[in-house]
């Protein structure tokens, strides 16, 4: 399936191949933008305020306002998601301070920010796939001190995901300060002696969607969990290692370092977890939000 042709570009609905930014756009020339992807299960945004309230909250983390409201954001992603009806789809949305003439690590006084949306197909879930697994490595976290900001400054991440992909694993769980903080591009759960655990919230790492997801459909389930601080040590001891994001959903890690997670099996936790969060994306389909738009 080819993706839709039409994209959002600052007031516009164009063709995807004709929306471009000038070369003078300071999310081009220094990373000065911010992004959101949104996950569309049968077409319909998942949470899709939380998403904006994140992008709200790293427009104000770099000084500036979303220059849309948020009703002007769902209707950007009903025009866009329609062009694909009741399928799964991906919206990428990204906000830059805009386009000034002089390249200058001054932010200008007036400037009119860039703002842009498309949304491509989303491949379906794979359940032999998510049964596998994943192989994941550990290395040093080299990225800056903001990482609760969704910036399109993303280098470190792209590096320590091809490390990832050159030592043969699927992810890297990122460590700081002896501390396992998230993955390249994935919040992190361990299952240790029956309690589900998640760092908690910090300028170390990003506020996920997913992620904040888990912990509600946890706490409802009555599984016990906590939001704590995860070592090497208690990383590598783990019954189950579990990474979220938007496109991964909720995957268990199978291998960290070459070594089997637990029995080298997706576990007992993950399974429960798995089948809640499949459920609440069927009951989105059917318009159906448990827990807010």
């Amino acid at each position: 399936m080819s993706d839709p042709p039409l994209a959002y570009l600052n007031g516009e609905f164009l063709p995807r191949d004709e929306a471009s930014v000038p070369i003078t756009d300071r999310g081009l020339l220094f990373g000065d933008s911010v992004y959101e992807v949104v996950p569309a299960y049968g077409g319909i945004p998942f949470r899709v305020t939380h998403h904006l309230e994140r992008l709200d909250r790293s427009l104000a983390a770099i000084g500036m306002q979303n220059p849309l409201a948020h009703d002007a954001w769902r209707s950007v992603f009903e025009r866009l998601t329609e062009q694909l009806p009741g399928e799964d789809q991906s919206i990428y949305l990204q906000v830059t301070r805009g386009v000034h003439p002089i390249r200058s690590h001054v932010i200008p006084e007036t400037i009119t920010p860039t703002v842009l949306a498309f949304t491509a197909a989303q491949p379906p879930r794979d359940p032999q796939a998510a049964s596998r697994g994943l192989k994941v490595i550990t290395l040093e976290d080299i990225r800056w001190h903001r990482c609760d900001i969704k910036a399109t400054t993303l280098l470190a991440n792209v590096l320590a995901r091809a490390q990832a992909s050159k030592e043969g694993a699927d992810e890297a769980i990122l460590i700081r300060d002896g501390a396992a903080v998230e993955g390249s591009a994935s919040n992190l759960f361990i299952v240790s002696n029956g309690l589900l655990i998640t760092p908690p919230n910090s300028k170390e790492l990003l506020p996920g969607i997913t992620r904040d997801l888990v912990l509600e459909l946890a706490a409802q389930a009555g599984i016990p969990l906590a939001q704590a601080q995860i070592g090497v040590a208690e990383l590598e001891a783990a019954d189950e290692i579990w990474l979220t994001s938007s496109t991964r959903e909720v995957s268990a890690v199978v291998q960290l370092n070459d070594q089997p997670v637990g029995d080298g099996t997706p576990g007992e936790r993950w399974r429960q977890m798995d089948h809640l969060f499949q459920a609440y994306k069927e009951q989105l389909r059917r318009g159906v939000d448990r827990h807010g738009p």
